[in-house]
């Protein structure tokens, strides 16, 4: 049975795990997207795997997809001047990795 695993990761982990993945002759589908805190720039991938490798994969996903902190600065608004903002440095964190897996019920190569 095939599963597929949806990855949603960090640009910036997004070639070291792609790397890794076609060294181990796993293929997948890059796609970009945008979310989070910081609305910084994601990555989805799309592999599609035999279900006795899903285990193995995540494993490469946990691997490459480490969680970290980011320290930023987000503008906060004052009650006393209510056009002023006062930059406030926040951490943030970032890295790691979203994983869905899902059943799939039919798989063609064309």
């Amino acid at each position: 049975m095939m599963k597929l695993i949806v990855a949603i990761i960090q640009d910036e982990d997004t070639q070291e795990l792609v790397d890794r993945l076609t060294e181990e002759k796993i293929s997948s589908t890059k796609l970009a997207s945008t979310g989070g805190f910081l609305k910084s720039g994601n990555t989805t991938l799309l592999i599609g795997i035999e279900k006795e490798k899903v285990d193995y994969v995540i494993s490469i996903i946990e691997e490459k997809c480490k969680s970290r902190t980011k320290v930023t600065s987000t503008p906060i608004t004052t009650t006393w001047i209510p056009t002023a903002y006062i930059p406030q440095a926040i951490e943030v964190p970032i890295g790691g990795a979203t994983i869905f897996v899902l059943d799939v019920d039919k798989f063609a190569k064309v």
